[in-house]
């Protein structure tokens, strides 16, 4: 046991290391795909503000050729009327010109999919364009949460909410947005125009669980393999804890077998051995009883031999029964009486069953259910015993008058090799499968039992016929 409990530490010790190393790669994978994710962003927003730019150099345009067609008119010669820019929903920013003669104008300018305009600028011109049009046309935040969310989007991922602000170097804001934001949000800031030292300051819906969805594979697999490795202990301490409990309980069977067995062999031998070595034929009452001494034991000794290989056969399932028909009377009456002649102390034995009451059963093995019952009402009783027997065609009751049963070892009876604890007794000997071999032998006919008892006052031992299977 010293051995396993140093194995199984080993093993707790081994997954303990296993776990923490497996927490630390997560928490390191973690951190690799939030630098990444973060990069994403980054670029997002890069293509965003540039987007951003492009559609307001257009607006910028479509101004300026507003104002020359309300003063001169267009080319085709009827007056400008008025113009909105609104966002539809694709995410692309769409111009529309009302004129005063009810005609509609619309142009589009497409921010969505996969136009993105990051290829028309490189950094110089991006940083001049904004030096140029920012004093003009300020930067339009609403288009910019659009657009970035595109940008996003076209990355796979899918902020629930996205604030963007103009600030400048020491974070006063410069161009505010009207939603609202709370303070559990990740911040990003990107310069967009160096040369006046502005910022868009992006709040967007934490990371974590974009991170975590893209993890939750590597996640679910760790924690199912540690799960079984957990489970696959548990499973092996738990039997081997079983099994340990058999082997000390196949010890205490040996030893007590081993008592049993030496009993009736020991006594038998010194009445062969009286017989051999003193003058018993002019003695035949001494000669009667040293036979009959010899024959007791041996018989007791057949009983546990017998005992022994039903259990055994009943294990590897080849118990074979013959049922055949049983005349509850005389069959019941034939044990009493050899049971009575034991001579161990005060046997009051009665038998009582209904009239022609008849079973079917293996004749051998109900013979042996009753002697076991007959045999622990014996042993487990004082000075003198009284036992009462009453069968009729539902049933045969065993009862008797002797130390009883605790109720916390009823439930127990039957397990093989349990033995009722009696604290320091050890007049009562027994190696705990007689009532085994009985709950076997009646599982196997199909029948039940039950037991009712109460220390002190003595226990029943019932068995119930199922009149379907007979």
């Amino acid at each position: 046991m010293k051995r396993f409990k140093t194995i199984s530490t080993t093993f707790i010790i081994v997954i303990a290391v296993i776990f923490g190393y497996n927490v630390y790669y997560l928490v390191s994978l973690y951190n690799s795909i939030r630098n990444d994710v973060e990069r994403e962003v980054m670029t997002a927003i890069a293509d965003a503000d540039l987007d951003e730019l492009w559609i307001r150099a257009k607006r910028a345009q479509a101004g300026t050729q507003e104002a020359l067609e309300k003063k001169y008119g267009d080319d085709s010669g009827r007056p400008h009327g008025e113009t909105s820019v609104y966002q539809d929903s694709n995410g692309d920013m769409v111009a529309t010109t009302r004129h005063p003669d009810g005609t509609v104008e619309t142009q589009g300018y497409m921010v969505n999919g996969q136009s993105s305009f990051t290829n028309k600028f490189i950094d110089a011109v991006s940083q001049q364009f904004h030096g140029i049009i920012d004093s003009y046309v300020p930067a339009d935040i609403n288009v910019m949460d659009s657009v970035l969310a595109k940008r996003l989007n076209d990355r796979y991922i899918y902020p629930d909410f996205i604030m963007t602000e103009v600030v400048d170097s020491i974070g006063d804001v410069v161009i505010a947005n009207t939603k609202r934001a709370n303070t559990r949000l990740d911040v990003f800031s990107y310069c967009n125009n160096p040369n006046s030292g502005y910022f868009y300051r992006v709040r967007m819906t934490p990371l974590t669980r974009h991170i975590m969805s893209q993890m939750l594979g590597v996640i679910i697999t760790v924690f199912l393999l540690m799960a079984a490795f957990s489970l696959a202990f548990r499973y092996l301490f738990l039997t081997v804890s079983h099994l340990r409990t058999i082997e000390e309980m196949k010890d205490d069977f040996v030893s007590n077998m081993t008592h049993e067995l030496k009993t009736p062999i020991a006594i038998a031998y010194s009445a062969n051995d009286a017989l051999l070595n003193y003058d018993a034929d002019n003695d035949p009452d001494k000669k009667k009883k040293y036979l009959m001494i010899a024959n007791k034991q041996l018989k007791r000794l057949g009983a546990l031999v017998e005992n022994i290989l039903a259990m055994s056969m009943e294990r590897r399932k080849a118990m074979k029964l013959k049922p055949e028909k049983i005349i509850l009377q005389p069959f019941i009456e034939e044990i009493a009486a050899a049971q009575r002649m034991r001579g161990d102390k005060d046997i009051a034995i009665n038998v009582k069953t209904d009239d022609n009451s008849t079973v079917m059963a293996d004749k051998t093995h109900l013979a042996n259910v009753l002697n076991n019952l007959i045999d622990n009402a014996i042993k487990y009783s004082g000075n003198s015993v009284e036992i009462n027997i009453t069968g009729n065609d539902n049933e045969i009751s065993v009862s008797d008058n002797g130390i009883g049963i605790p109720s916390k070892s009823i439930p127990y009876l039957f397990n093989k090799f349990y033995r009722v604890p009696h604290g320091n007794r050890q007049d009562v000997r027994g190696y705990g499968i007689g009532l085994y071999y009985v709950k076997g032998v009646l599982d196997k006919i199909g029948w039940s039992i039950s037991v009712k008892s109460k220390e002190s006052e003595g226990s029943v031992f019932t068995i119930k016929f199922n009149n379907d299977e007979q």
